[in-house]
């Protein structure tokens, strides 16, 4: 539950933002919408760890049902037709969002919030090659930043009177994370479950972050959808395809039956879904094509961000 001094503040970050939201936030939420079909509450106690594409459980959804997650934003020139596309069909989804982006980027990021979504946690800097080649302090230090740039700008937090060193001491609003190219370690996987965060991997991913036409795109997620009739849902809400198929998509998700699940933070652990016998993590092959080449005899580069080419699409 969140204090009752919090709810005031979000309840104010709320009056401000819908005034900025636009039109599409007061969409008509009748039977022809998509619209949420419930909401799920996600116990995160001792940690979570969810996602068939890395982890042997998955957020239990019946068939035809989808969670909708998005990575790597804000963005002012995508996310607002993502959030509009969103609103027109009634739905909720999850914001993984980049600190550094929230900072350059605070109105989207309490539309966000004021329209339903969480804003959950994926680093400050999107560190690359990700957070497993980086000292183990600086990783929890770009973590820990990002936290705080979601709690500040999306939530309303005020950290005049200083911002916390500690994850112990900073209670999260929506306590899910995502490793930037799913790359975990250990180290981080314990930190997370001694301060009951839950760590999101994805059940299918848009491949989004390779180029593509908003057609190519429709064509391949819906496919690999329809083939398992239900599950996680990633794309990336700075991608300019994303945003402009995001519209077509949400309508043939009505078309073909399929129901939108949001899922927020519960108490308690779980609920989850054990993967199926046979199942194995399909992004150690991700991690692996994020990994710096590294010539014998050449120093290291230091860690932080600096461009990779994309991962492998399939």
């Amino acid at each position: 539950m969140i204090e009752l001094p919090r709810r005031r503040a979000v309840a104010g970050i709320i009056a401000v933002a819908l005034a900025v939201a636009g039109p599409a936030a007061a969409a008509d939420c009748g039977p022809d919408k998509l619209g949420v079909s419930r909401t799920l509450e996600l116990g995160t106690k001792g940690g979570l760890q969810v996602g068939l594409k890395t982890y042997p459980a998955a957020i239990p959804l019946a068939d035809h049902e989808v969670v909708l997650t998005f990575d790597d934003g804000p963005d002012e020139r995508t996310t607002p037709q993502i959030l509009t596309a969103l609103a027109d069909q009634c739905v909720r989804a999850t914001f993984f969002a980049i600190g550094r982006k929230l900072d350059e980027q605070p109105v989207l990021a309490r539309r966000e919030v004021a329209e339903g979504h969480n804003v959950a946690h994926h680093t400050y800097t999107h560190p690359q090659p990700t957070l497993t080649f980086m000292p183990e302090s600086a990783a929890r230090a770009d973590i820990l930043k990002g936290m705080i740039a979601v709690e500040r700008d999306a939530y309303g937090r005020d950290f005049s009177a200083g911002e916390p060193t500690d994850l112990a001491r900073l209670r999260l609003h929506a306590p899910f994370f995502r490793f930037p190219g799913f790359a975990d370690t250990a180290d981080l996987r314990r930190w997370f479950a001694d301060n009951n965060v839950a760590i999101f991997g994805t059940d299918l991913w848009a491949s989004d972050w390779v180029p593509m036409t908003p057609e190519a795109e429709l064509k391949l997620i819906l496919g690999r959808l329809d083939k398992v009739g239900r599950g996680m849902l990633l794309f990336h809400d700075d991608k300019p395809w994303t945003a402009a198929m995001m519209p077509v998509f949400l309508n043939e998700l009505k078309r073909r039956g399929y129901r939108v699940i949001h899922v927020v933070a519960g108490r308690g652990t779980g609920p989850t879904f054990p993967a199926p016998a046979g199942w194995v993590s399909e992004t150690g092959r991700v991690t692996g094509a994020l990994k710096p080449r590294l010539d014998p005899g050449v120093p290291a580069r230091p860690a932080g961000p600096f461009t990779v080419g994309p991962a492998p699409a399939e």
